[in-house]
C-alpha cells in the first residue's frame, strides 16, 4: 500500500463505490451570516455529506473496508469502536455486504445512533469511555478473529473519504481552500489528498474541538499524540489520538489544522439552521465554525469549500445545542 491514496487509487475506489454511496450535491450559501459578515467576492460552497447513506460520509470507508473481505473473513464477522456514526457506517455495510457486525459505542451515546445500528442488524455493546471502548474491541477481534473495521486509520478507509475530495473538486473546481472537520484525521486525510493531488494550490484546512486535539498536538510533536481526556459537544470528532497512516497523511498534505470551541461549534450550527436550514450535528458545523472564526481574515473573499459530513443527532440534543447557538448568536 501507498504511503498516501495516489489519485488513480482514489478514481478506481469512486468507480467500485458506484451505485453503493451517494454522489453527495453541493450547495453555494449566499445568505444570512456569509452575507452578513464576508465580502461580497466570497464564494462559499457545502459538500453536503450529511445527505449520505447512513447520514454521514462514514459509510465510504467502512464499505470500502469490508468489501475486500474475502468469505472466510465475512463469516468471522466485524467489529468496530465508535461514538455513532462509524458505528452506523459498519452495521449498514456489513448488512449490504452479507456479514455480521458487533459496535462497541460508549454509554452516553445518542440514543438515536444506536437505535440505527441495532436497525441495521449490528450487536451492540456500551463501554463507559473512549479508551474503554477501543480496549475491548481490540480484545473481541483477538477472541472472535472478527476484522477490526478503525473508525479513521488506514488506506482503505482513507481511500474511502479521498472521494469525497474527488466529488467536490469536480463539482466545484478551482477552490481556494477546503476546510475538514477532524476527529481522528481519516475524513480530513483523505479528501486533502485528493485535493492536493487534483489542485496543489488549493490550501486544506483541519478543524479540531479544542477539548479533542489530538491531531493539532501530533502536528506539533512530529509525531501520534495521544490525549488523556477528551471534552467536546463534538462527540463525533473525540478520537482519543491520533493514528500514523492518518497522522502521516495529514501531515504530508494538510495546510494547516485549527481548533473551535464548543461555543463557535452551536452557533455554526444555529447559522447552518437559520440560514441554510440545515439540521446538523456539532462536528458538521466545525468548518463553518472556523471559516466565521479562525480562518475568516484569510479566507474572506475566496472560494472556499465547507465539509458538511454528517446530521446523526436525536431532536433534543439539537434542540438543547440549537438554542445555545441562537443565544450566542444574539449576543455577538
Amino acid at each position: 500500500m501507498s504511503a498516501y491514496p495516489e489519485l488513480s487509487t482514489i478514481h478506481e475506489t469512486a468507480a467500485r463505490l458506484h451505485g453503493k454511496v451517494l454522489q453527495t450535491p453541493v450547495w453555494q450559501w449566499q445568505t444570512g451570516i456569509v452575507a452578513e459578515q464576508l465580502l461580497p467576492q466570497t464564494e462559499v460552497w457545502l459538500k453536503l455529506e450529511m445527505l449520505q447513506k447512513t447520514g454521514t460520509f462514514k459509510l465510504r470507508g467502512a464499505l470500502n473496508c469490508i468489501e475486500v473481505l474475502d468469505a472466510e473473513a465475512k463469516a468471522r464477522g466485524v467489529v468496530a469502536v465508535s461514538a455513532g456514526n462509524h458505528a452506523i457506517a459498519v452495521a449498514y455495510a456489513s448488512a449490504v455486504a452479507g456479514t455480521h457486525a458487533k459496535v462497541v459505542m460508549l454509554e452516553k451515546s445518542s440514543p438515536a445512533r444506536i437505535a440505527a445500528c441495532k436497525a441495521s442488524g449490528a450487536e451492540i455493546l456500551l463501554a463507559p469511555d473512549i479508551h474503554q471502548a477501543f480496549a475491548w474491541a481490540k480484545q473481541i477481534a483477538e477472541d472472535e478473529s472478527r476484522t477490526m473495521i478503525h473508525p479513521f486509520e488506514g488506506p482503505l478507509t482513507a481511500l474511502g473519504t479521498a472521494t469525497v475530495g474527488l466529488e467536490l473538486m469536480q463539482q466545484v473546481p478551482q477552490l481556494d481552500a477546503v476546510l475538514v472537520p477532524i476527529g481522528g484525521g481519516g475524513l480530513c486525510a483523505g479528501i486533502a489528498a485528493a485535493v492536493k493531488q487534483i489542485n496543489p494550490a488549493c490550501a486544506v484546512y483541519g478543524i479540531e474541538p479544542e477539548g479533542a486535539n489530538s491531531m493539532s498536538r501530533s502536528l506539533q510533536a512530529g509525531q501520534p499524540e495521544k490525549l488523556e481526556s477528551v471534552s467536546t459537544v463534538a462527540d463525533s470528532l473525540g478520537a482519543p489520538f491520533a493514528l500514523p497512516y492518518s497522522f502521516g497523511v495529514c501531515q504530508r498534505f494538510v495546510d494547516e489544522v485549527v481548533t473551535v470551541s464548543d461555543d463557535e461549534l452551536c452557533r455554526a450550527m444555529y447559522y447552518l439552521f437559520r440560514d441554510m436550514k440545515l439540521v446538523t450535528e456539532p462536528a458538521t458545523a466545525a468548518s463553518t465554525a472556523a471559516l466565521l472564526g479562525p480562518l475568516k481574515a484569510r479566507l474572506n473573499g475566496k472560494k472556499v469549500g465547507l465539509i458538511v459530513c454528517g446530521a446523526n443527532i436525536d431532536a433534543g440534543r439539537y434542540s438543547e445545542l440549537l438554542a445555545r447557538g441562537q443565544t450566542l448568536a444574539e449576543k455577538s
